[in-house]
């Protein structure tokens, strides 16, 4: 199937840009089904966006239940499950 450049509006910005015939291609290879919606630039700005928010994430501060050392984790521990250090959690994740 041979692809051709097309025009696509953005839907963030309104600006028109181009969707080249090798991202088709590399869509198509993907077994992407629908075009991209946002320009370069736009997408780039999410994606830094989601990137920035994900490093900002909160932090909770615990002690792990099998060698008690300090760690933090990303959620906010409950007090019927244990929570483990990074090392512990990947040992008791090889065990099961």
């Amino acid at each position: 199937m041979a692809f051709e450049d097309r025009t696509l509006k953005c839907k963030e910005c309104g600006a028109d840009f181009t969707f080249t015939a090798s991202e088709q291609e590399f869509y198509a290879e993907k077994g992407f089904q629908n075009d991209p919606a946002r320009c370069h630039e736009c997408r780039a700005a999410k994606k830094r966006e989601r990137q920035s928010s994900r490093s900002e994430r909160q932090m909770y501060e615990v002690v792990c239940a099998e060698c008690g050392a300090a760690t933090q984790v990303p959620f906010q521990p409950t007090e019927d499950r244990p929570v483990y250090c990074r090392d512990c959690y990947q040992k008791i994740r090889g065990q099961q």
